[in-house]
């Protein structure tokens, strides 16, 4: 960590963000700073560098993966990106840490599956997650059905709005839990992810792409929706935990994220584990309008 306060001005941006070590490098204090800009991230509410700290050396192995795969990202064309980003999951999957959480977690309970209900009201694609008994986590099916409703939508230039839901008390739960570690071949979990992920077809329509969020937004749920505008509820808790289990977010989280609220606050979000409310999401940029108790939308402010 460095201490921006006790920094001098003179000492500016790096050269390069390859001039890192393959480590988190982070920031502390003046986020103004001319050197600020080139680090990993900035501590900033409502995150703690104790507990940022803690979360890192936990996982130094998957931190260090997810910064250096940010910083090569940063700037990359969208499918370059999520090609990067599922070989430096896929790297973490073969993992000492994956393989220790996968050794100490509870079994997680297989879920009935859900419904991805797709429907067209003129140039409007509706596309609804109803796995409410889940909390609509998304399992292989709910994956291969979300794939192919977006790859409607990426090669239907009549399709002017994608409209991504999920039914229930929560828009999702991330990808389901009772299917990690069902490939233990990393090269094949990284074949099948170029074959059915989403994200591949998202990224095509994401201009169009309009998710409304309620209550928690978790993993590849929230890498999913940010694609696009989120319009979201006031219940709405946004939380990527993949650092915990010895990854990093590989449903194109990544991308997403970093498109939409920079590199620097998606490596703070991932390395802290932190949950964030609404107000932080909207102050990030990660939530585009807020639904309030009128259901009327209020949008974020310029600047």
């Amino acid at each position: 960590m460095i201490d921006l306060e006790h920094v001098p001005p003179e000492c500016n941006r790096l050269a390069s963000l390859s001039d890192l070590p393959p480590c988190p490098v982070i920031g502390l204090g003046d986020s103004d700073h001319p050197l600020a800009a080139s680090l990993d991230c900035v501590v900033e509410a409502p995150v703690r560098a104790e507990s940022l700290l803690t979360a890192i050396l936990a996982r130094p192995l998957a931190a260090g993966v997810l910064v250096q795969l940010l910083r090569t990202i940063e700037g990359m064309d969208p499918m370059s990106a999520l090609l990067v980003e599922s070989l430096a999951y896929a790297t973490l999957q073969g993992g000492a840490e994956y393989r220790d959480w996968l050794g100490t977690r509870a079994p997680a309970a297989r879920l009935p599956g859900g419904e991805l209900r797709v429907a067209r009201r003129g140039d409007v694609l509706s596309i609804e997650v109803d796995r409410p008994h889940a909390r609509n986590a998304i399992d292989a099916a709910m994956r291969d059905a979300l794939r192919e409703a977006f790859d409607l939508a990426a090669i239907d230039p009549t399709i002017a709005r994608v409209e991504l839901r999920g039914a229930g008390r929560a828009f999702g739960a991330g990808a389901d839990l009772s299917e990690f570690g069902t490939t233990r071949d990393p090269a094949q979990a990284h074949a099948i992810r170029m074959r059915t992920l989403p994200a591949l077809a998202a990224a095509r329509c994401r201009s169009r792409m309009v998710s409304t969020v309620q209550g928690l937004c978790v993993g590849a749920s929230l890498e999913l929706a940010a694609w696009g505008r989120i319009e979201a509820h006031e219940d709405a808790i946004f939380h990527l935990p993949e650092l915990a289990m010895g990854l990093l977010p590989g449903a194109g989280g990544c991308v997403s994220l970093s498109r939409k609220i920079g590199r620097q606050r998606t490596a703070l979000m991932v390395l802290s584990g932190r949950r964030i409310g609404v107000s932080t999401a909207r102050d990030w940029g990660l939530v585009d309008a807020v639904v309030g108790e009128d259901r009327a939308l209020v949008d974020k402010a310029p600047g």
